[in-house]
């Protein structure tokens, strides 16, 4: 059975936005998400791009810790813990 959830991408630098950093990110953890029963509805793919880690007020996280707060989904999958935050 498919668990649902989300996925979060963020780059904060140009040089990262440049080599589309966030887009093989968000690719590498769809194929993560179909090869261990993750279901991730499109909607559920948050990024921010351009956004420091030592940040917390981004535009897609919030959005992701809203629908985490819901209760909708069991899992978010993220490329390395400082995508989220720096501490």
């Amino acid at each position: 059975m498919n668990q649902p959830a989300a996925i979060y991408a963020r780059v904060s630098s140009d040089r990262q936005k440049e080599n589309h950093m966030i887009a093989s990110q968000a690719e590498a953890l769809k194929e993560f998400a179909r090869t261990h029963s993750y279901m991730v509805p499109p909607e559920w793919v948050f990024e921010d791009e351009g956004y420091s880690g030592a940040i917390l007020a981004r535009p897609g996280l919030e959005s992701l810790r809203d629908l985490a707060a819901e209760g909708q989904i069991r899992a978010v999958l993220v490329y390395a813990p400082d995508r989220l935050s720096r501490k």
